[in-house]
């Protein structure tokens, strides 16, 4: 299968022989998968594979992370993000980059549900 970008379409293999279908992968081996094709289908854009530019980060955000966007105050939250997570200071967001947003957001949304599991709790 190809994508936008002409390439074709990644099927990555997280663990185990290479004839397991991916049916068989477990519910977090393919979130696992699903973060390395999110990542490369925006980093693709520009043809460059590797990282981010500031321009398909937006795109990613806006595209994938829509209420996490709408529930921010602060409108260039996403530039400032980018600052954030480009450790390097190459104008670009590679990979492990990358996952520090979702790490971050994932550990926000985790206290969130913790929270509401108290409060449930009370009830």
């Amino acid at each position: 299968m190809q994508r936008e970008s002409g390439r074709p379409e990644i099927r990555i293999k997280v663990c185990g022989p290479e004839n397991v279908a991916s049916t068989t992968m477990t519910e977090l081996e393919k979130c696992m998968e699903s973060l390395i094709t999110i990542f490369h289908r925006y980093a693709d854009a520009d043809g460059d594979g590797k990282s981010l530019s500031k321009k398909e980060l937006n795109k990613l955000v806006e595209t994938e992370l829509p209420t996490f966007l709408k529930s921010q105050k602060n409108p260039k939250v996403v530039e400032q993000i980018r600052k954030d997570l480009d450790q390097n200071g190459d104008d670009k967001v590679d990979f492990e980059e990358f996952l520090s947003l979702i790490v971050g957001l994932s550990i926000a949304c985790e206290k969130c549900f913790m929270l509401h599991e108290q409060k449930k709790g009370k009830k």
